[in-house]
């Protein structure tokens, strides 16, 4: 109701700016007085000429000045005389001030406003339809706007790791390149080229991929990613030794208990003859696991690790044979940083597999590799 108050007022306001000049009466029109005072002027003028007060020369001056002003007033006399018809103009306008349009804009407002909906912010407004669209809707949003604008190389680099999320390797493989074309080449974005290119040849470290790695770790020596995928080239290429060392150097360097050291233990207990089996068996934590608790908070985490731990522990109590659960075992409480239970855990592997000296011998060799025991 207050809105429509304002709206009247200022209808009202406006329809009063226009009225008023078209409602003043037509006021003395300049030029009418000074007509008579020139005429009168001229009769003057005669009258002296007629009694000898001036010379002819002198009148006939006097009479040329004052007719010129006489045809100055008669003309301006004339642009102000009010034109046939005036008058019917104005109430005219004054009627489509007063009526027509106020009810031309109520008419417009009626049909495209929504007078009968309630006051609503902009972003309110706007975040239901934000809500509705899905993933493929937004990055064909990007895709528009890079259509237009393809040297946008910030639009590039937001749509790649989408692209990778999405499956869609080959455009992330693109995107990559055209973000480190347009904003220049760093050790981050080689690497996530050389990623990128990894992921699009189903994991194998190609040339081109292996290069883009080369030059991250060119800038930057101790780059994590770029150091990993070189280690898995090399595994690739057949170079067990060559690959433990990179990875073992990253073990090193990783905190103890992050995702990223669990991955990287992973990976090196392929090429580690004294942890391969211990990572052959497919329980425990997965590639999986470590990439969702990456996603979670420190405690939300660490309380996944320790929910594995535990379980792999339980399965142990009622299948004590399997060896390289315990080597798991052992190894999942080095990486919580709990020497104490992993020390526990290998004096019961050693009690549950003393009747199989094989199984001792493979269990003491992965502990010992672990740095548990001399």
């Amino acid at each position: 109701m207050t809105l429509w108050l304002v709206f009247a007022l200022m209808t009202a306001a406006a329809i009063f700016v226009v009225l008023w000049p078209l409602g003043r009466r037509a006021g003395a029109r300049p030029g009418g007085s000074d007509l008579a005072v020139y005429r009168d002027q001229l009769d003057e003028i005669a009258r002296d000429r007629a009694g000898g007060l001036i010379g002819e020369a002198e009148a006939e001056a006097a009479r040329v000045e004052v007719s010129r002003r006489l045809l100055a007033a008669a003309d301006a006399a004339a642009e102000h005389a009010p034109a046939p018809g005036g008058t019917v103009r104005r109430r005219a306008a004054a009627v489509m001030a007063f009526i027509v349009v106020p009810a031309v804009g109520v008419a417009f407002y009626a049909s495209f406003g929504a007078p009968h909906l309630p006051d609503m912010p902009r972003a309110a407004r706007q975040a239901p339809a934000l809500a509705n669209q899905s993933i493929d809707g937004l990055v064909a949003q990007v895709e528009a706007h890079l259509a237009r604008k393809p040297e946008d190389g910030r639009g590039w680099e937001v749509l790649a790791p989408v692209y990778l999320r999405l499956g869609r390797l080959e455009e992330a493989v693109k995107a990559r390149q055209n973000a480190l074309r347009l904003l220049g080449s760093t050790p981050d974005r080689e690497a996530s080229l050389g990623e990128a290119i990894t992921a699009a040849q189903n994991g194998v470290v190609t040339e081109q991929a292996r290069a883009a790695f080369a030059r991250a770790l060119a800038r930057e020596p101790k780059h994590d990613v770029a150091r990993y995928y070189m280690g898995l080239a090399a595994e690739q290429e057949g170079k067990r030794e060559e690959a433990a060392r990179i990875w073992r150097g990253l073990v090193a360097e990783a905190q103890a208990n992050s995702p990223w050291a669990l991955f990287l233990r992973q990976a090196l207990a392929r090429v580690d003859p004294s942890g391969a089996a211990a990572m052959s068996e497919p329980s425990g934590p997965s590639a999986e696991d470590v990439a969702a608790a990456a996603l979670l908070k420190p405690e939300d985490r660490d309380a996944m690790v320790r929910g594995m731990v535990e379980r792999l522990a339980e399965r142990l109590k009622n299948d004590g044979s399997d060896v390289d659960g315990w080597v798991r075992l052992v190894r999942a409480h080095l990486v919580l940083g709990e020497r104490e239970k992993a020390q526990a855990a290998a004096g019961a592997a050693r009690r549950a597999l003393e009747g199989d000296a094989e199984k001792v011998r493979r269990l003491d060799e992965a502990v010992k590799g672990l740095g548990l025991e001399g």
